[in-house]
């Protein structure tokens, strides 16, 4: 569990801003969030889901139920953002109704991501448009609207989901994974800017986590759990948080993943080909 974290400001209540917040690791993050004082920002594309997200928090409901209202008294402070993140202004529309309600966004949290799994020229023009706009157009201008102020008033905190895949080229996932090199090399120079400031930029590089959008089955699921290749979101979400308010640079869980990363990266082009040939079948039905 992560411990409670002593929330200090002499402008009101500081705010936590979670992209992707309308199911999976988003809804944890602002569960968590919330726990540890925050008054909370959440964005996704999904209005029900961010509405399914407050009424969680508030403890108006359980996770898997029918929505009901949660407005009593120990009610937590909870914005919801409806909003396409791969829109070229969506860091603009969300910047916008937190400047108009005068939120003062301490914690960043880029949570919202697409995986698939196809090659590049087998995936369509409109998801390689999209996946570039949620992975690394919209978080480097969330990054852009809300660091400066974090630095003008001395405390900040910055989690971007990069991903193991950023460290590597592995067949059927080659544009995920460039995408997330490219969260992993701006964290990189906003967290060097950012030094001696009192903002901290964070990457987190999940392996794989145990959710919906991995497609195993449930026997593989289980041994990938039990060699620690693939993780519980709800431990994933506590790592990421615990080296987001250390400050650390990144966080990679599951020792296999620290050991494959290495081997991954310097795996040649012919064995990576023979690898997708093998594979691009089950990709493509993916």
């Amino acid at each position: 569990m992560m411990e409670e974290k002593d929330i200090e400001t002499g402008h009101g209540r500081p705010y936590a801003l979670v992209t992707g917040a309308a199911s999976g690791m988003g809804r944890i993050y602002a569960e968590k969030l919330a726990a540890m004082g925050y008054g909370l920002v959440l964005v996704d594309i999904n209005a029900a889901g961010l509405e399914e997200t407050r009424c969680i928090v508030n403890g108006g409901m359980s996770r898997g139920t029918a929505v009901q209202e949660a407005n009593g008294p120990n009610a937590h402070d909870i914005i919801t953002v409806v909003q396409d993140l791969s829109a070229s202004d969506a860091a603009d529309r969300v910047y916008e109704k937190t400047s108009a309600l005068g939120c003062e966004v301490e914690v960043l949290v880029n949570n919202a991501g697409i995986m698939y799994c196809q090659g590049i020229v087998e995936t369509s023009e409109k998801m390689l448009r999209t996946i570039m706009m949620v992975h690394m157009n919209t978080p480097l201008m969330l990054c852009r609207k809300y660091v400066p102020a974090m630095k003008e008033r001395g405390c900040g905190y910055v989690l971007n989901i990069s991903s193991l895949a950023a460290w590597m080229i592995w067949p059927g996932i080659g544009m995920y994974g460039v995408t997330k090199r490219f969260v992993r090399g701006y964290s990189r120079e906003l967290r060097i800017e950012c030094a001696k400031t009192g903002v901290s930029v964070t990457n987190a590089y999940f392996g794989a986590v145990d959710t919906p959008l991995i497609p195993l089955s449930d026997r593989l699921r289980t041994l990938a759990r039990a060699l620690t290749v693939m993780i519980d979101p709800e431990k994933a979400v506590d790592k990421a948080l615990k080296a987001t308010f250390r400050r650390r640079r990144g966080v990679m869980p599951g020792l296999l993943n620290k050991i494959f990363m290495p081997v991954a990266a310097i795996l040649p082009d012919w064995l990576l080909g023979a690898v997708y040939r093998r594979t691009r079948s089950y990709m493509m039905k993916v």
